[in-house]
């Protein structure tokens, strides 16, 4: 199988020069629970497969990505330095050809970039990275000004499937009051998380209004995405953007 035939190319305004790919579950060498293109080499799965789904990507990717460890924290990697720091949760680059990605299987991936690409971002935001401020410090390292940002939302786990306590829903609401529209009720004492009106609230809160993506469920979507929340022991997928 040809894992490239089931790759997503976002849908967003990027200059030509910027480019980015989203797998999906489909294509690779991975067996159950894996099955079958499982780029996570932390989850379980045969090493030598993962290996192997990877090197499948070589045909469309300039060089060899960093592949971060990712912690649910706010610690951004630079992906121009050979020996930069990779546990971290997003990753930027200014230089042509080296490539940021993360992971996720429910999380949400956000790459970002400028409008004349100078800069790429990929960032992993699930709950814990959002409130911990994930996607302002990547930002920041962009050193970009907010009008002149674009956003894309990768496939995440959908508001339908994402129930979460009451603990989630504060943490939110006491950093901002408006975050509150983003939950609705779910079982007693618990809430409904839309993680993707969650991000677009905080790129706004920054200044970026060019947000596109968000309307995959990964949770939902079983024959085409990973979801740890649904499977538990599963893969993951690899959201990636770089310069060319």
């Amino acid at each position: 199988m040809n894992p490239l035939e089931y790759c997503i190319i976002p849908d967003w305004p990027a200059p030509a020069h910027v480019k980015t790919l989203q797998t999906t579950r489909q294509g690779g060498a991975s067996v159950a629970p894996y099955d079958s293109f499982n780029l996570g080499s932390h989850v379980g799965d045969n090493p030598l497969v993962v290996a192997r789904n990877r090197m499948s990507l070589n045909a469309l990717l300039p060089s060899e990505p960093v592949w971060l460890e990712q912690v649910h924290g706010a610690v951004v990697a630079d992906a121009d330095h050979a020996d930069c720091v990779v546990r971290a949760d997003a990753c930027i680059a200014r230089q042509r050809g080296s490539v940021c990605v993360v992971m996720a299987a429910d999380c949400l991936p956000v790459l970002l970039c400028d409008k004349q690409g100078t800069v790429v971002g990929a960032v992993h935001a699930g709950w814990k990275g959002l409130a911990a401020g994930v996607i302002e410090a990547t930002v920041r390292a962009m050193d970009v000004a907010p009008q002149n940002f674009m956003a894309w939302l990768g496939p995440a786990i959908s508001r339908d499937a994402f129930e979460v306590g009451e603990d989630v829903r504060v943490v939110f609401v006491e950093n901002d009051p408006q975050a509150a529209s983003a939950f609705v009720p779910g079982q007693p004492g618990k809430w409904l998380a839309d993680i993707y009106a969650l991000a677009r609230l905080r790129l706004n809160a920054l200044g970026i209004a060019q947000i596109y993506g968000g309307g995959y469920c990964t949770y939902r979507e079983h024959e085409k995405f990973f979801s740890y929340r649904r499977d538990g022991v599963t893969g993951r997928m690899g959201t990636f953007i770089w310069l060319e």
